[in-house]
C-alpha cells in the first residue's frame, strides 16, 4: 500500500511554474480597487489569485502578461470563475483606479488593479519582493520591474511564482491543479 502511494506521489503533475517549499501565506494588503471596492486578497478566498505587477503605460512585458493571463483564464472554460487577476500598479502617478479599470478591462473585465499613494504601493512591492525602477523618457516615465506573476491557492497560501516567458497553457496548467488542492 505504501509503494502504491508514493508511486502514485510521484507521478502527480508538477507545477510549470516555480514552487515555495514550503507554502506560506500570501501577504496581506489593501488599496484602492480599479473596481471602486478596497482591494484585499481576503476579497478572492477560495479563488486562485495570479499576483502581478505593472503599469498601464507598458508598452512590451505588461500587455503580454496581461494577454497571455486573459487567454489561460479563456481556456479554464467553466472553471474561469474560480481564477482571479489582481494586477497592482507600480505607477501611481498615472494609474489612478479608473484608468486601471479601462485598460484591465481591455484585457478581461474580471480582472481587478489595484493602487494607491506611493508609499503604499512601494510596501506592497516590499512585501512581494518587487524592484521597481523609475526611468525619464520623451514620453512620459518607463519603469523597469520585476515580471514574475505569483500564484496564490483558495487558502491564500503564496504557491508558486511563473516568470515571465511563460504560454497561457502553463497558467492554465498550474491554476487546475492548485484548484484541485
Amino acid at each position: 500500500m505504501l509503494a502504491a502511494t508514493a508511486a502514485g506521489a510521484a507521478e502527480a503533475p508538477a507545477l510549470k511554474a516555480g514552487v515555495f517549499t514550503p507554502p506560506h501565506p500570501a501577504p496581506e494588503f489593501s488599496l484602492a480597487g480599479s473596481d471602486g471596492a478596497p482591494l484585499t486578497l481576503a476579497r478572492f478566498h477560495g479563488k486562485v489569485v495570479a499576483l502581478a505587477f505593472g503599469y498601464s503605460h507598458c508598452a512590451d512585458v505588461c500587455p503580454v502578461t496581461l494577454a497571455t493571463l486573459a487567454q489561460a483564464r479563456r481556456q479554464l472554460g467553466a472553471r474561469a470563475a474560480g481564477f482571479q487577476v489582481v494586477y497592482i500598479t507600480v505607477d501611481p502617478e498615472r494609474d489612478g483606479a479608473a484608468q486601471l479599470k479601462a485598460w484591465l478591462t481591455a484585457f478581461d473585465p474580471s480582472f481587478v488593479g489595484g493602487t494607491g499613494g506611493a508609499q503604499a504601493l512601494a510596501a506592497v512591492d516590499k512585501l512581494y519582493g518587487i524592484s521597481v525602477r523609475k526611468m525619464a523618457s520623451a514620453n512620459g516615465p518607463l519603469f523597469g520591474h520585476s515580471s514574475s506573476v505569483y500564484l496564490i491557492d483558495g487558502e491564500g497560501r503564496l504557491r508558486a511564482m511563473m516568470p515571465y516567458g511563460h504560454v497561457a497553457e502553463d497558467y492554465a496548467h498550474d491554476v487546475r491543479l492548485l484548484m484541485q488542492q
